[in-house]
């Protein structure tokens, strides 16, 4: 790998957070999916990790909408407002988020997820390459580390392990301020309210990951298709290994950023980092990826999730002016090496 290293120290955030404002589609199966939307722009969809729901990255979210994205927080199946699939693989949870794209009037888009959230996006650009701009990949369940990892979780005491780890993490998540904490607390309440009232669900979502097979064909076709792949990756993730992200971005040739200290979730823990972080690609390789693309270019004429952002629309607020908790370098693959 060539290496560059990027410290932003003292980055200033942007001023305003946009609220983002809830709703459930409809898909014309009957299927309900929760989304959260906010912005004007190039849509940037993201999906949440296991246990989540969109909402709870709102914080980090809101910020990215005064980066010029439509922002589009998508609940994966089992999660917040969108209704189980039962036990079955993420290969249907990506086909979910697909044919939401298409149901909002989506063409194509920045398709980032988070933990599991990153393994579904990966699927929807491997089977519809049409659909993806970029991938983004938040410390992503994908890549050949993770694959055996995931093998391994078939075990129990490597299945114990793993929850211990993820306990660890959920609390290392929580910001350290009162008012993160707050904040934080309030956003997680639709995915807590969902395990709550559907308890079984979340198993369900745990088994359908574990049904999943690996992914190093998935990044193989991304490569195949040109679609770029950028992985963002904290490197004391005690869930996923960093090596995961490498493999990930070695076999698609896309670009690494670290972040330095940080854990699984170091996006709920400090709101700042991941919008600075984006601004920092905007500024480099992803605003060179999305330069080609007008923002109507990526939507149907009468696009629905444009009504959404328009009916839904809430004043916007100010930040707290604080700068990134973390900070993180970058790697990209020397193809001399390959």
């Amino acid at each position: 790998m060539a290496t560059t290293i990027d410290r932003p120290g003292e980055a200033t955030p942007r001023v305003g957070s946009a609220r983002l404002v809830r709703h459930i589609v409809r898909l014309p199966d009957g299927h309900r999916v929760g989304i959260s939307v906010a912005g004007r722009g190039l849509p940037f969809v993201m999906v949440n990790g296991f246990g989540a729901s969109g909402s709870i990255y709102q914080r980090s979210l809101g910020r990215l909408a005064h980066l010029g994205f439509c922002v589009i927080a998508i609940d994966a199946p089992g999660h917040g407002d969108t209704d189980s699939l039962g036990i079955t693989d993420l290969y249907d949870s990506a086909d979910l988020v697909s044919r939401t794209l298409e149901t909002l009037g989506v063409k194509r888009a920045v398709l980032a997820g988070h933990s599991m959230g990153g393994r579904i996006v990966t699927e929807v650009a491997a089977n519809r390459p049409d659909q993806a701009l970029v991938v983004v990949l938040l410390n992503a369940i994908v890549g050949e580390p993770w694959d055996n990892v995931q093998r391994w979780l078939l075990l129990p005491p490597m299945f114990a392990k793993f929850m211990i780890d993820f306990a660890i993490d959920l609390v290392d998540a929580v910001p350290r301020q009162s008012k993160g904490m707050f904040t934080l607390g309030a956003d997680s309440r639709r995915a807590l309210a969902h395990h709550v009232s559907r308890p079984w669900d979340v198993f369900r979502a745990a088994a359908s990951i574990l049904r999943t097979g690996p992914s190093r064909e998935l990044l193989d076709r991304l490569h195949l298709h040109g679609t770029p792949l950028i992985a963002v990756h904290g490197d004391r993730d005690r869930i996923v290994p960093l090596a995961a992200a490498a493999d990930a971005v070695r076999r698609t040739r896309g670009e690494l950023v670290v972040v330095s200290n940080a854990s699984h979730s170091w996006m709920l823990r400090c709101a700042e980092t991941l919008p600075a972080v984006v601004e920092y690609l905007l500024e480099r390789s992803l605003g060179r990826i999305v330069a080609d693309f007008a923002a109507d270019d990526c939507y149907e004429s009468d696009a629905r999730v444009h009504r959404l952002v328009l009916t839904g629309a809430r004043p916007t607020v100010r930040s707290t002016g604080a700068s990134p908790l973390y900070n993180w370098s970058s790697e990209r693959v020397d193809l001399t090496e390959l």
